[in-house]
């Protein structure tokens, strides 16, 4: 069976009776250590494990994401408008990594065989381990099928931004296309979810179509209900009510009119669109509006603009954890589906 990877406070002890063995655990898709029990979600959906080996970094992991568990399944429920069954997560150092890069894996893309999901452990920031929860659980949502091709893989990305507040910004892929020549994915989907080159052309063009006004929920619905052998020219389709001829020519002409060209995963900035921020994570909502009204104050009363960007960087400097974002890639692959680092497939490789 296929695998699909996508490549704070104080730590409380977990008591001996809360503990459980690998033996009683899911079967992971390649984990094959001791599986700490952490604990389950309120809801009742995540069941959180850890390597006992990362000691206390790894349990700190794995506690913020049992608090925040919930919070991405309800907006990973609200992108694909259904209702998850219940998942599995360990967290454990995935390609002997502890930040992250390690990226994230679990095999099928329903609840069924998917629902054993691995996490890379990220020391000392959380927000990449929630990000790369969502990858692998939006996979879960596509149906049964879409995650084992170049556009579920860009829209698992897209989920894991979006609800992750852009924590895996490392793990970008639509550069690698731009450089390459921007080769057509648009009117061709690739039955791979490893090549950088597809997956960045469904990144950047998923960030077009959010810049012109469409939901992630609107997106991701038309895409399951499209199957892996939908292109992204009969999702623009589907969408705008324009023919699916004209997907790669505007695309293309936008693409042109970027005055950087494409240098992240989201180069019309389709994430900061005011329908995408109901799933943001409620810190960066809140540090937002801290920011927000910081500005506002000084502003009326005068202050210069050294001093205003001072008291903004102190409250930058106050904001909850994110810290250590890494600034190196790794990809994700029924069988394997891994979130890596981004890397360039090999000619005809799948």
């Amino acid at each position: 069976m296929p695998h699909h990877p996508i490549s704070a406070g104080s730590v409380e002890r977990i008591s001996t009776s809360a503990r459980r063995d690998s033996s009683t655990a899911p079967n992971w898709p390649s984990y094959t250590g001791t599986s700490q029990l952490v604990g389950t979600s309120p809801s009742g959906q995540v069941t959180i494990y850890v390597d006992p080996t990362l000691g206390n970094p790894g349990l700190q992991n794995a506690q913020d994401l049992l608090n925040d568990a919930d919070r991405v399944v309800v907006a990973n429920n609200n992108i694909f408008g259904t209702t998850g069954g219940p998942v599995s997560v360990i967290i454990f150092a995935l390609n002997g990594a502890t930040d992250g890069t390690g990226g994230a894996d679990h095999m099928g893309c329903d609840f069924t065989t998917g629902g054993a999901i691995e996490v890379c452990a990220s020391f000392g920031n959380s927000p990449r381990v929630s990000a790369l929860f969502e990858a692998e659980l939006s996979e879960c949502s596509m149906g049964g099928n879409l995650c084992g091709v170049s556009t579920g893989e860009g829209l698992s990305r897209w989920c894991a931004a979006v609800v992750g507040t852009n924590a895996l910004s490392d793990f970008a892929t639509a550069p690698q296309w731009y450089q390459d020549g921007m080769p057509d994915y648009i009117n061709q989907t690739d039955p791979t979810d490893q090549n950088a080159d597809s997956t960045g052309a469904t990144m950047a063009f998923l960030s077009w179509l959010m810049s012109q006004g469409h939901t992630l929920s609107q997106i991701a619905q038309a895409m399951v209900a499209m199957g892996s052998g939908g292109t992204l020219a009969q999702l623009y389709a589907n969408l705008t009510g324009d023919s699916a001829t004209n997907a790669l020519p505007n695309f293309t002409s936008a693409v042109s009119s970027l005055p950087n060209g494409i240098d992240n995963d989201d180069p019309f900035q389709g994430a900061s669109q005011p329908a995408q921020l109901a799933h943001l994570a409620p810190w960066a909502v809140e540090l937002a509006g801290k920011i927000f009204a910081t500005i506002l104050a000084d502003v009326a009363a005068g202050k210069q603009p050294n001093q205003i960007v001072a008291n903004v960087r102190a409250s930058l400097s106050s904001a909850p954890t994110r810290k250590g974002m890494a600034t190196s890639a790794t990809a994700c692959g029924i069988g394997s589906r891994r979130l890596n680092a981004p890397r360039r497939a090999a000619a005809g490789s799948s």
